[in-house]
């Protein structure tokens, strides 16, 4: 059956699923530097959406047309309400639903959800049945993916990512690290072709995508050569450069006043999005993603990060414009 993922072209690159990072806002941001081939929301917590406190997790379902091919990351611990939230996300037009089971966060895992799954396999086949179930009607199908690791205390390929693949997902990303890892260590990319040659044993069609560690769009072309995956997922690497999905930016110097526009942009979307729904502290944290790797980047920073709304960090932006001084360096 034709979906989005089986339309995606191969190699291709997806915008990983990262908390208080993800939303509407930032994937907007980052289609106006180079667009990914697709796009993931933050984690949004299945449970929450179906709960006196649904008005403030449902803003991470909140998108815009310009934003597809989109999928909706759901988490949680109730098998009924994925189920819910899977038709709900195909209501509002989402593309796909990708099931979180590898957050290795403790808060998460003492809930006994997402990589805590990796230990209670009946639960998993609970919420991967339910939300299958969910996303399927006579009018609209979408397809289900899976974020995951390779393994909880130790890599348990055969054992957990076999598991995953006997329920004919239409695409697995597995990031290159166990949970007890965390981010401590570098990404086992050799395991990740394991992954790819376990689904090819087992005849699946799913497609295999690569995680972890992966900072530029060339590096990502290499680890697809070295493995065979079908795509990679950059989370961390958009910090570093939020143009790195841009094929034209390859090699390319962004100028520091080109960034500047473009923080400038970002957190005016940010007030005409959120308001005073959202802390504007949220924003602040992007500051680093415009002004690393330029000669006083720390002061710079510094500055900026004392702002405490739009209008104050717009002000110091048209500052830092007006001083020529400063921007006559690229990055």
């Amino acid at each position: 059956m034709k979906n989005i993922w089986n339309t995606l072209p191969k190699p291709f690159f997806i915008l990983a699923p990262m908390e208080d990072v993800t939303d509407s806002v930032f994937r907007r941001i980052v289609l106006t530097c180079g667009r990914p081939d697709l796009m993931i929301t933050e984690f949004t917590n299945v449970d929450g959406i179906f709960s006196p406190g649904r008005e403030q997790v449902i803003k991470r379902f909140h998108f815009e047309p310009e934003e597809k091919p989109l999928i909706a990351q759901i988490w949680g611990e109730r098998p009924e309400n994925y189920f819910k939230a899977a038709q709900l996300a195909k209501e509002m037009g989402f593309d796909g639903i990708d099931i979180n089971m590898g957050c290795p966060e403790r808060r998460v895992i003492k809930q006994g959800v997402c990589s805590a799954l990796m230990k209670n396999h009946s639960l998993a086949e609970e919420i991967i049945l339910a939300t299958q179930e969910g996303a399927e009607s006579a009018s609209r199908r979408i397809p289900i993916s899976i974020k995951t690791r390779l393994g909880f205390n130790t890599i348990e390929i055969e054992d957990w990512i076999g598991f995953l693949l006997e329920h004919d997902l239409a695409a697995l990303t597995v990031h290159g690290r166990t949970v007890k890892e965390m981010s401590e260590v570098a990404a086992h990319w050799d395991e990740i072709a394991n992954v790819v040659k376990l689904c090819d044993q087992m005849k699946k069609d799913t497609l295999i995508i690569g995680n972890g560690d992966v900072m530029s769009r060339e590096d990502g072309l290499q680890k697809i050569k070295d493995t065979g995956v079908d795509g990679i997922m950059i989370g961390r690497g958009i910090f570093h450069d939020p143009w790195l999905f841009n094929p034209r930016h390859f090699g390319e110097a962004v100028t520091f006043s080109e960034k500047l526009h473009t923080l400038a942009e970002h957190s005016r979307l940010f007030e005409a999005t959120w308001g005073d729904t959202k802390p504007f502290i949220i924003m602040r944290k992007f500051v680093k993603c415009y002004v690393a790797g330029i000669p006083g980047a720390a002061e710079i920073r510094a500055e900026l990060m004392t702002t405490q709304n739009n209008q104050e960090l717009q002000e110091k932006i048209r500052l830092l414009l007006s001083s020529g001084e400063r921007l006559q360096a690229s990055v």
